[in-house]
């Protein structure tokens, strides 16, 4: 699944539960893809969600991966910021989770979300 294909997946399905199953499902599918081949999955622009939060998100996530390869993220991802920070969970703890361990990518883009929570697939 590339993040063009990932962001189709989150269009057609705006309930927040299934669009973070589908985020779960690309973080495993690209776990298991070689080194080469996880890049190409980050190259191409996503069109539109209809979410700016989770347009912003595929941007952070596809920075933080593209890090992780020690790549420079896609030139795509590069303008996609929030202006207010977005914390995808409302629960205080989770909240505080993501203060101290959103990692340096999604802090960037306004997301924050705790590392763990990426590792949830």
């Amino acid at each position: 699944m590339t993040m063009v294909d990932l962001a189709g997946h989150l269009s057609r399905h705006p309930e927040e539960k299934i669009r973070w199953k589908h985020i779960w499902e690309f973080l495993e599918e690209y776990r298991w893809e070689q080194a080469e081949k996880q890049a190409e999955l980050l190259l191409d622009e996503p069109p539109a969600t209809g979410d700016a939060r989770w347009d912003v998100l595929l941007g952070a996530l596809a920075e933080h991966l593209a890090a992780k390869l020690d790549l420079a993220p896609p030139d795509w991802s590069r303008t996609r910021t929030l202006a207010t920070p977005w914390f995808p969970s409302t629960l205080p703890s989770k909240r505080m989770e993501a203060l101290v361990w959103a990692p340096a990518a999604f802090r960037k883009h306004g997301v924050y979300l705790s590392a763990r929570d990426l590792d949830a697939a």
